[in-house]
């Protein structure tokens, strides 16, 4: 396989991660004298603050995903490819994927996070997460199929077992999904599954701090805890899952809760990138930059977004910025400026996060939202949150099918959208991405006098 970019006398940009950081700054450097490559493992960009609602069945996966290749249309000296990054060969300026070489004169690295397990490897093969909109769909089958087997198994302990829900993580996407699915509970169970009794459905929320909603002030903090009391959800705060064996989360108490439905949102780490040194790796395994999200030590290359840590280089941040959309936006933003101005040879500004405020919604009129010096919750905050988040999705369609999903499940929890479809691969499809997961990349693939290193000008 090769990448097939036509060479130009124009310098190059790579952009690994297509997420608001590495989208944005593709869409800045729109009319620039740069050819554009953006790489992603999906030809898609997705909006992961809406994800838990394709969980609960609430909206369409396409109602949040734009194609990449719609979005840049009739772009000039763009390119995107859908391959994932295995190694950096900084000093020889080229990167090497799951689709071949391609050289850069600027990496930029956007690719976002990954569920964190916290090395704890039989939670990683038995839990659901839910980073992403393939995770979401997979649970959403898993949450539907289990309704359907409680109806029809012979033993009410099978059938408690899969009708308690645990969510671990106590953040914003746990106490969204916890929130969501007790609606689901209480509006769509009784209608669906008239036979099946609601009353036998518990969701736990499991959190290992003190209270939910730790990046949120005591008081936001407090309003949502009571929120889902209200709706039935069970908050355990200050307990520590363990381990999960036959059918039941272990909890370093000695407690258990048994279930079938075990999903875990309890933190992210950033993506690897195969082989950057563990001295350029900080909190969560993200990369270290300084305040121009320039990654240390190495020429050309940047982060920014989930992906990075800025350590030093906002003093209003000194333990790294929160890893929300605006900071990946701004970053973006301000990195397409800065790159235009070392091509132009002037100084380049630092950056500096501006906070625009934090946001979670629990359910119908239940939000709660911190803007500056301004706190809210219930019912405008959750105006509040439908409005930003609305403004926030790519497409007119989108904007519309999700609008209309809202109010239209505001007033009926009607939807048809609770459908068990198991997508099957294709041979061909499958057996390519064999091919591809059988090929190892040693990182001195491009050591000195090695073939690859004499080619790899032509290749990429």
């Amino acid at each position: 396989m090769s990448f097939n970019v036509p060479k130009t006398d124009k310098k190059r940009v790579v952009i690994v991660g297509g997420g608001f950081g590495g989208l944005k700054l593709a869409n800045k450097l729109k009319k620039s004298n740069f050819q554009v490559v953006l790489i992603d493992k999906n030809n898609y960009h997705q909006f992961p603050p809406l994800i838990y609602q394709i969980a609960s069945s609430g909206i369409e996966p396409s109602s949040i995903s734009f194609p990449f290749r719609k979005l840049f249309q009739k772009r000039k000296d763009f390119y995107f490819r859908m391959a994932e990054v295995r190694s950096i060969f900084p000093e020889h300026k080229i990167i090497q994927t799951s689709i071949g070489k391609v050289q850069y004169d600027y990496l930029v690295l956007a690719a976002g996070t990954t569920t964190n397990f916290f090395g704890n490897r039989h939670v990683e093969e038995e839990a659901m997460p839910m980073k992403n909109v393939s995770e979401a769909m997979g649970l959403r089958n898993a949450l539907l199929d289990n309704f359907e087997r409680a109806l029809t198994c012979a033993s009410d302990v099978e059938r408690q077992e899969l009708l308690n829900v645990v969510i671990v993580g106590g953040g914003a996407t746990g106490v969204e999904i916890a929130g969501a699915l007790s609606e689901m509970k209480n509006y769509v169970l009784p209608k669906d599954y008239p036979d099946l009794p609601k009353s036998l459905m518990h969701i736990y929320l499991i959190e290992a701090g003190p209270r939910l909603l730790a990046a949120m002030s005591e008081e936001s903090s407090a309003h949502v805890e009571q929120y889902l009391r209200e709706m039935g959800v069970n908050v355990l705060l200050g307990k520590m899952v363990t381990d999960y064996r036959d059918h039941h989360v272990m909890l370093k108490d000695g407690s258990s809760i048994a279930t079938r439905t075990f999903i875990w949102v309890s933190g992210v780490a950033a993506q690897p990138v195969g082989n950057l040194p563990e001295e350029l790796l900080g909190r969560g395994r993200r990369i270290k930059v300084d305040a121009y999200n320039r990654v240390e030590g190495l020429d050309g290359v940047f982060c920014i977004g989930d992906q990075c840590i800025m350590p030093e280089g906002d003093t209003n941040w000194p333990g790294g910025h929160p890893q929300l959309a605006q900071v990946a936006i701004q970053q973006g933003s301000l990195l397409a400026k800065n790159l235009r101005r070392m091509e132009e040879g002037q100084e380049l500004k630092p950056f500096r996060y501006r906070n625009l405020g934090t946001m979670a919604t629990v359910g119908r009129n239940r939000a709660v939202a911190e803007f500056s010096k301004v706190k809210m919750a219930g019912f405008l905050a959750w105006v509040m949150w439908l409005l930003v988040h609305l403004r926030s999705i790519l497409g007119v369609r989108n904007k519309t099918i999700v609008l209309f999903n809202w109010m239209w499940n505001y007033f009926s929890y009607s939807q048809s959208l609770r459908m068990i479809i198991y997508a099957k691969k294709a041979k061909e499809v499958k057996e390519r991405e064999k091919r591809l997961a059988s090929q190892h990349w040693g990182t001195d693939l491009l050591s000195e006098g090695s073939e690859d290193t004499k080619h790899c000008a032509a290749e990429a």
